[in-house]
């Protein structure tokens, strides 16, 4: 390691390397706090918080899964998910049932309630694309820039699982 040299420039530089304003992950903490605010009121009359809709929306891709499936399409702990789940079927959404063929899996199935609140929740996107003020363009462009980061804890646990 070079030692930081004392040149005015230099010291600058470093400090602007070091602004709050300049981290990404402080921009994108921020990002995600803000989302979450302008999802709450457009989710709140279907009933649910933006990690419910989440759930939903992964489950009207597919449904059954199993609870270790769904935890991981979420990128979610089993344990953090199972509350969830809990809440959605106290809500006639979901059903929660083991597994015939293995009664160590927990499934998760949309219930019909939970089928038909997908049709409300079509307006979803299109009312954060209004709120925010962008087009679908600009949302792909923003989730293609977000990839490196969305994908490295997949990236991470399988090269730990390779070693």
């Amino acid at each position: 390691m070079t030692a930081p040299t004392s040149e005015p420039d230099a010291d600058a530089d470093a400090d602007e390397l070091l602004r709050l304003e300049n981290q990404v992950c402080f921009a994108l903490v921020r990002a995600a706090r803000n989302i979450v605010a302008i999802y709450r009121p457009i989710l709140e009359p279907l009933g649910l918080t933006h990690p419910q809709y989440l759930v939903m929306l992964a489950l009207w891709e597919q449904s059954p899964r199993s609870l270790g499936e769904l935890a991981q399409e979420l990128a979610m702990e089993p344990a953090t998910l199972s509350p969830l789940v809990k809440r959605l079927e106290t809500q006639s959404l979901v059903t929660r049932s083991r597994r015939a063929a293995d009664e160590r899996v927990l499934e998760i199935a949309l219930t019909q309630e939970g089928r038909e609140l997908r049709q409300q929740a079509f307006r979803v996107p299109v009312r954060v694309l209004e709120e925010v003020g962008v087009d679908m363009e600009d949302l792909e462009e923003l989730r293609q820039g977000l990839a490196p980061f969305a994908d490295r804890r997949g990236r991470d646990e399988g090269s730990a699982r390779a070693s």
